[in-house]
């Protein structure tokens, strides 16, 4: 064998097997080399994000600037700045939307300039550039976002009314039954129809909501809380943490709790949208802990106290003016809360009874104007979210503002001098240590000429409110729950009894009548439809004619007894069935509109006319011939 090319191959080999050991190396060495881009992606997580956000503020709220060494100029200016940001960390969780979109901005100037983020990254926090891997949440809030962008605080309401997310449908995991109800595949399917890509500002705004709602913020409703809608409410469906299921043999049943398809309270988000009660079952608090810390700070505005096991509850309003309740163990199955919202910019009359949607509204709207100018006692009733605090806010708007207006609630909501600034109204609350029935009194010593009750819910105010209509003020509005308009007149009556101020029903009854004239009762469609549905007056019967006193004039003993039986027998129909009271419609709704049915009494009018200005004394004579004649016919 030649040696030379023995050799020349054994040297090849040699090569061979030293680059291949040297590229195996250098393999090896690669993959043993941790990816940067792989350690800083456990950095691009939500809760990663908070804990920096967190830390950052802190320091910069609690850095002590003595130690800078600034100019005076710069030091006050970041003194200013930082008091400013305190401020707005403190309030914005109160439902100050102003300190809240102060903060939000700071926030993503904050991740803009200092978190690193970049094209790539950024989808590591929630993957926008995966619409497969996107949850519903992340769905709802991105089309959030974008409807905000033009729509701000109608963007939810633009989002149900362009795709009828409040019809009413049937869903197999929701019990088969007809319900108001938004599922998760109707979330996916606007998204694709809606969504075409995503800018790296509006991810990053994303993601900022994100840390905010969970770190300051009220949780996957802080920008539903936000929307122009009715309410929100979390916590009212689902089994509570504490629910277990005993069969008949007294078996545990825990294979239902664990159940996917069975919510816990922490999956219950509910809307209330122009008067139907919306389930968002697409979206969940994602544990009780969550559920438990937005319920501890949704109420705290004003400092209202601590929710405690011993009280139980709490109601209170937010910055914003909405009303808030909140409730917890054991209380209340489970921790549970309740947003009430009040339009009070479009509180109109003219929104109310738009005349485009039901025939003869101008009719029903006329007559409400003259019932606060005729300064007539009058009752607003319906069922809860029928809109009777709504239509309250609009009358006060055609009270004669020469009247005083004092106001007392049990939680502030009317909010009228937000409305009428201008107006001399003082409104009243009650506290721990504060009744209503005190509050009550209170105004009698305050000048005032109208009172406005928000709501009579309890048996002292109800009470009250009798007394002040007939002597502390001038006339009175007030709100309840009665059905019907004898179920009215029964409650207060009853009102009266239980708190001792009377003692018999007839006196009683004769009392609340002589004080109401008119109820204007709301009523709230299945579909959510308001209207008024009867406009009442109440027409008491006269108690002051004379019993037959014919025995007192007659001759011989028989015919004496005969005509004392007949006095005795009047006593005792007035006694036991005699009606104290008639009422009846002025106006109806009747198949879709609005129609006059009864003239006003004449006790009434007259009355009415007294209060009134000259002008409006003119305007009322036309308006009672006008439809008096014509039943408010077209």
């Amino acid at each position: 064998m030649n040696t030379p090319l023995i050799i020349n191959f054994i040297f090849i080999a040699i090569i061979l097997i030293s680059s291949g050991l040297l590229l195996y190396m250098k393999m090896a060495e690669k993959k043993e080399t941790p990816n940067p881009e792989a350690v800083d992606q456990k950095k691009y997580t939500i809760e990663a994000i908070i804990t920096y956000v967190q830390n950052t503020l802190n320091e910069i709220t609690n850095s002590n600037l003595y130690d800078l060494g600034l100019s005076e100029e710069e030091f006050r200016r970041r003194a200013n700045k930082r008091a400013e940001l305190k401020r707005a960390l403190k309030e914005c969780s109160l439902g100050d939307v102003h300190n809240k979109a102060y903060v939000k901005t700071f926030i993503f100037d904050l991740l803009l300039q200092t978190y690193g983020f970049n094209e790539e990254n950024i989808n590591y926090v929630i993957p926008f550039d995966e619409p497969g891997r996107l949850t519903s949440q992340d769905k709802f809030e991105i089309l959030l976002h974008q409807l905000q962008k033009k729509h701000k605080y109608n963007a939810l309401s633009e989002l149900i009314q362009k795709y009828k997310l409040d019809e009413p449908k049937y869903v197999i995991e929701e019990g088969n039954t007809e319900s108001y109800i938004i599922t998760a595949q109707e979330i996916d399917d606007v998204y694709r129809k809606e969504i075409h890509g995503l800018s790296f500002e509006d991810k990053l705004w994303i993601i900022v909501q994100r840390v905010y709602q969970q770190y300051k913020g009220f949780g996957v409703v802080d920008e539903i809380r936000d929307m122009n809608i009715d309410g929100v409410s979390g916590g009212v469906s689902g089994l509570p943490a504490s629910t277990v299921y005993f069969g008949e043999d007294g078996d545990i049943y825990t294979d239902q709790v664990s159940k996917k398809t069975i919510p816990n309270d922490y999956d219950s988000i509910w809307i209330f949208y122009r008067g139907k009660s919306i389930h968002l079952s697409f979206l969940s608090f994602g544990s009780e802990l969550e559920l438990r810390r937005v319920c501890q700070n949704i109420y705290k505005f004003n400092n209202p106290g601590q929710l405690t096991e011993t009280n139980g509850y709490k109601v209170n309003e937010m910055k914003d003016g909405s009303r808030v309740v909140v409730v917890r163990p054991g209380f209340s199955e489970s921790w549970a809360f309740f947003v009430r919202k009040f339009d009070i910019p479009n509180a109109s009359l003219e929104r109310i009874l738009d005349p485009k949607k039901v025939h003869n509204s101008e009719m029903v709207m006329q007559l409400l104007i003259f019932l606060m100018k005729g300064c007539r006692i009058t009752a607003i009733t319906g069922a809860q979210g029928s809109g009777k605090t709504t239509l309250l806010m609009a009358l006060v708007e055609y009270i004669y503002a020469t009247l005083t207006l004092r106001v007392q609630e049990m939680a502030f909501e009317l909010h009228l001098r937000k409305r009428y600034p201008w107006r001399n109204i003082l409104t009243f609350r009650e506290t721990e240590t504060i009744t209503g029935q005190e509050g009550l009194d209170v105004q009698k010593k305050t000048d005032g000429s109208v009172n406005i009750l928000g709501e009579v819910a309890t048996d002292p105010v109800a009470a009250w409110m009798i007394q002040m209509a007939q002597v502390a003020s001038l006339f009175t509005i007030f709100t309840h729950h009665a059905k019907t308009f004898n179920d009215l007149i029964f409650s207060l009556r009853n009102s009266l009894l239980k708190e001792g101020i009377f003692h018999d029903e007839k006196t009683a009854e004769v009392q609340v009548v002589s004080v109401i004239n008119f109820d204007v009762h709301l009523k709230r469609d299945y579909d959510g439809k308001r209207y008024i549905e009867r406009i009442t007056e109440c027409i008491p019967v006269s108690q002051d004619q004379e019993y037959p006193m014919d025995y007192l004039h007659t001759k011989g003993m028989r015919e004496t007894l005969v005509q004392m039986a007949v006095t005795m027998t009047e006593f005792f129909r007035r006694s036991t069935d005699r009606k104290t009271f008639e009422y009846r419609d002025i106006i109806r709704y009747e198949n879709g509109k609005y129609v006059w049915v009864n003239p006003i009494s004449d006790r009434n009018v007259k009355e009415m006319k007294e209060h009134m200005s000259a002008r409006d004394r003119e305007l009322f004579e036309s308006f009672l011939q006008q439809f008096e004649r014509t039943g408010g016919a077209a």
